[in-house]
């Protein structure tokens, strides 16, 4: 046999031995847990046999405590590139059979390396977290690895998309490269984030807590609004982030994969015309009015577990992807507070940032009052709201179906906040406030001295709330102005805002020079 087979052979056993990560042993007691492998993850992520890994043989230098004799190939973390549905991604996956997936520099280098690499080439980065967090046997070098995929992460926000998948532990300074990215996906029952574990909270504060309840699944989806997405199971997982990439470009220099639509355009949709109810304070679903506009009523809900008052997610419009915000009436009235403002806001901003439209479904009455929003910042959180629509460039159509209240008004997307076509639908009432209270501001005088002859209060306020909803409750006063384009029969609102898209398809509109704008925060 000649040293050249020789050689082949040995490369071919490095491989399989790499290929194992920690070993058999620690891949069943992976399997047991109900996990699989970083590299059956990979193997089921992307398209068959497009997986090219980087840095298979590298190992960890560390000497300390013994661990020159945990070497394994590849560190705890295996990269590369591949494709999904024939589109490039660069993807790294911590492997839980390596040292339990602890970041150590070695594995860092590894992460920042496709990550640089997906910047060059214009490619999103998948980055799938099973990890006992920093390892601590290296000390400061494996806080400096964190720092630097920190680093990478904000240069890249904004520039190529970024999705975290939290298929395990996740905790400690790790967490921060998901919050940085632009969403993250947990598993249910099996994925854990924090910054100080149950141990610590009870130690420091007396509170005896669990994992799950501190930092699972459940809690990140509708308490924090940290993670974006949940799944069952990880097969469930995956096909989320597929689905997730195919409305979304693979760069900010890009749009988005267009989808062939058969769905018409001109279809109209007839009841829409009778789903605002006669009582102006009764709910309605706006989730049958988006299923009703969009192609084939597909619709890709983003954190649908949070801040429910507000809608947010991707749709398309005659193959195009757009993105969706929504007020929802059946929860809270669909008022604006803290959450739904953020939560709005980032969604914004995202969709500006990678070239995504943004149409605006609007039936709000205002911010939620009270003590609890604004020792909270709901001033602050609402700003927020405000300057990612006031900063988008992107194409942005409003369609006004009931109530625009206030201040809630001008932050959903108004003229004034350069949106391009403002729609309303006649049921519309766009207004500094409802009827009902500014008939008590207005009349207050009035009323309080008919009180006092012993004249009918109640039917003068009643019969003055109804001069007002003539007067200001109304599409027509914002049309009269210019700052409704048009009103239009709701039942025409998927063909009115197809194409209008097609209309903003060449939109250039740019911001003044700066370094970038101080937002509120």
């Amino acid at each position: 046999m000649s040293k050249q087979i020789e050689k082949i052979k040995q490369l071919i056993a490095k491989r399989e031995e790499a290929r194992l990560g920690g070993g058999e042993k620690a891949i069943e007691k992976q399997h047991a847990r109900g996990k699989y492998t970083a590299r059956e993850r990979i193997s089921m992520l992307l398209d068959e046999g497009s997986f090219e890994e980087y840095d298979m043989f590298k190992l960890h230098r560390c000497t300390n405590f013994g661990m020159e004799k945990k070497q394994f190939m590849g560190d705890g973390v295996v990269t590369g590139s591949g494709t999904i549905d024939g589109r490039l991604v660069f993807i790294f996956a911590q492997d839980f059979t390596v040292n339990g997936g602890s970041l150590s520099e070695t594995m860092s280098q590894k992460i920042c390396k496709v990550m640089d690499m997906a910047m060059k080439m214009g490619a999103p980065v998948i980055g799938i977290n099973d990890s006992g967090g920093a390892r601590i046997q290296e000390g400061i070098c494996a806080l400096a690895g964190y720092g630097e995929i920190f680093e990478r992460n904000i240069l890249a926000s904004g520039v190529i998309p970024q999705i975290s998948g939290i298929f395990g532990p996740c905790a400690g300074g790790a967490v921060y490269s998901p919050a940085l990215t632009d969403f993250t996906l947990m598993m249910e029952n099996t994925s854990y984030m924090f910054l100080t574990g149950p141990k610590v909270v009870k130690t420091v504060t007396g509170e005896d807590i669990d994992q799950e309840r501190l930092g699972g699944a459940s809690v990140h989806a509708s308490k924090s609004g940290v993670t974006h997405f949940t799944a069952k199971t990880e097969e469930e997982a995956i096909q989320m982030i597929k689905t997730l990439l195919s409305y979304i470009p693979s760069n900010n220099m890009e749009t988005a994969p267009r989808k062939q639509c058969d769905d018409p355009i001109d279809r109209l949709e007839d009841s829409l015309n009778e789903i605002i109810p006669e009582n102006p304070n009764e709910a309605y679903d706006m989730y049958k009015v988006i299923g009703a506009i969009v192609d084939n009523g597909e619709f890709f809900e983003v954190q649908p577990k949070f801040a429910r008052n507000i809608i947010i997610g991707f749709a398309r419009f005659n193959g195009q992807s757009v993105g969706i915000v929504a007020n929802q009436p059946s929860c809270y009235a669909g008022v604006l507070d803290v959450n739904a403002s953020r939560k709005g806001a980032r969604f914004v901003r995202f969709c500006d940032a990678f070239n995504i439209p943004i149409v605006s479904l609007v039936d709000v009455p205002g911010f939620l009052p009270g003590t609890g929003q604004e020792y909270n910042a709901v001033i602050l959180h609402g700003a927020q709201l405000l300057y990612a629509y006031g900063e988008a460039t992107v194409p942005k159509i409003t369609v006004t179906l009931r109530k625009s209240y206030g201040g809630s008004h001008i932050v959903m997307g108004c003229k004034q906040l350069r949106a391009d076509l403002n729609y309303a639908w006649p049921s519309a009432e766009i207004a500094v406030m409802g009827a009902s209270g500014a008939v008590a501001v207005l009349c207050a005088k009035e009323a309080k001295a008919k009180k006092e002859v012993g004249e009918d209060v109640k039917a003068f306020l009643a019969e003055k709330e109804e001069e007002y909803t003539e007067m200001f409750a109304n599409p027509y006063q914002a049309a009269k102005y210019g700052y409704i384009d048009d009103v239009i029969e709701p039942r025409n609102t998927r063909f009115r805002i197809c194409r209008g898209l097609a209309q903003l398809a060449t939109k250039r509109e740019c911001l003044p020079a700066k370094k970038h704008g101080s937002i509120p925060m």
